[in-house]
């Protein structure tokens, strides 16, 4: 044999050889290859779960705040005949005002959301404006809000209004006579005081309830009411 088929011949094995060794190398980067691929799925799917886990937890957060937040089950509305609730609250001044105080008289009480906003005021003005009318109609006034007494004290010096202002902070008396409740503005809904009217006869019961009111005009209606009682 000659020396260049001996180098043929030694080659090919060597060759062979090394194709063999080749081989396990791409079938282990094919093995790596799906592996990661598995690794990157199954990370994808934890992920999934997880966030799925995780938006399950908030809904169920955002529904338990829902339900802590909602408003306890409005009270029934005082209607006409009934009794009035009995109410002791600080007015402005610093005195006391109960309903015993007003006992064997007639009554008038207006409810405003808040002291020296323009309906408010146009509303405690024309009442102050009639004072003297209602007086001779054997008939007391008196002002509620939530508001605290100095913002009431404010609101009775800057108009010169002529009747108590009762500061009602914590709603006892506004949800008694069924003038606290929920509002909305701007698509938003919130509780809040409710413009209400109610006239007392001095019999200590309800005789007119009016509520959702329409300042304009409003105080003139309730004067020929208490007068007719």
């Amino acid at each position: 044999m000659s020396k260049k088929s001996r180098k043929k011949s030694s080659k090919t094995p060597s060759g062979i050889a090394t194709a063999k060794k080749k081989t396990p190398t791409k079938r282990a980067t094919t093995q790596t290859k799906s592996a990661k691929t598995q690794r990157t799925q199954a990370s994808k799917s934890t992920r999934t779960v997880a966030k799925a886990g995780s938006h399950k937890a908030a809904s169920k957060q955002l529904n338990s705040s829902k339900s802590a937040s909602a408003p306890a089950k409005a009270k029934p509305a005082l209607t006409e005949g009934q009794r009035a609730p009995a109410f002791r609250l600080p007015r402005d001044g610093g005195d006391v005002v109960s309903l015993a105080d007003y006992a064997g008289r007639k009554l008038v009480l207006f409810f405003y959301p808040r002291a020296d906003t323009p309906g408010c005021t146009r509303e405690a003005i024309d009442f102050t404006r009639l004072a003297d009318a209602f007086s001779a109609a054997g008939t007391a006034l008196l002002g509620i809000s939530a508001d605290p007494l100095r913002a009431q004290e404010k609101f009775r010096d800057k108009h010169s209004l002529g009747m108590p202002l009762i500061s009602d902070e914590k709603h006892e008396m506004l949800e008694a006579y069924g003038a606290w409740g929920e509002k909305s503005m701007y698509g938003k809904s919130f509780l809040g005081v409710l413009r209400t009217t109610i006239l007392l006869g001095a019999d200590g019961k309800v005789a007119r309830v009016w509520r959702n009111v329409r300042v304009d005009g409003h105080a003139d209606e309730v004067l020929e009411a208490a007068r007719g009682l």
